[in-house]
């Protein structure tokens, strides 16, 4: 666990380095890679810790580099494995359900689900959009969406709308603003920056809900 956890730091570190990598090295058959890995963050509840801000940023801005990949094509292939991951995680608790958290496992808790209908209770159908851009809730508001019921109709809209914006914004931030040099020389600090805006609702809401039981 220790081991997995230190690489996927190194990974997260310098995934300008490991992407332009795999780039070059697999060219084409890096769409599918990059495919796989926003499908499996959002369609997998066992797989919410994989840096997908981080990775569209990075990923749009390494296409813009290399030019071994098309932006305008990779844009909707990322959004459709979005999509699919979504409606993967949501057809999983509809079926499933509360029965699959009868107890905590080390890859998966049951407080992140508690956080995730948290936010459901605070923002509605609106959280498929607002998740989309919180690590964590991301992989677990269309699962929580499925388990309490929501209509399909009403869920595919939110996910389609939500998965637009995440995808189209964060890949073309990456490609117009990935080669300015105070990025490109800062790619670290950009990197782990995304990831530290990503997480600050969940900080918040924390903070707030300690501060708010005292008073």
């Amino acid at each position: 666990m220790i081991d997995l956890l230190t690489q996927l730091l190194d990974f997260i570190r310098h995934l300008d380095v490991h992407l332009e990598n795999i780039m070059r090295e697999y060219e084409v058959m890096t769409y599918l890679i990059l495919a796989l890995i926003i499908f499996c963050e959002t369609g997998l509840v066992v797989t919410p810790f994989l840096p997908g801000d981080s990775l569209l940023f990075a990923a749009g801005a390494i296409t813009a580099k290399t030019g071994v990949l098309n932006v305008w094509l990779l844009i909707p292939l990322l959004f459709f494995a979005a999509i699919l991951g979504d409606n993967t995680n949501y057809f999983f608790g509809r079926y499933l359900g509360n029965r699959v958290f009868t107890r905590d496992y080390w890859f998966l808790k049951r407080s992140y689900i508690d956080k995730t209908q948290e936010f459901y209770e605070k923002y509605g159908g609106r959280t498929l959009v607002i998740a989309r851009f919180v690590p964590i809730v991301r992989t677990f508001a269309p699962f929580v969406a499925g388990v309490g019921n929501m209509t399909y109709r009403r869920f595919i809209g939110y996910c389609i709308a939500g998965g637009m914006l995440w995808v189209t914004g964060l890949t073309l931030a990456g490609y117009f603003f990935g080669q300015i040099p105070i990025v490109k020389n800062n790619f670290e600090i950009v990197v782990f920056g995304i990831i530290g805006i990503s997480v600050l609702p969940i900080l918040f809401e924390v903070v707030r809900a300690k501060f708010g039981k005292r008073g």
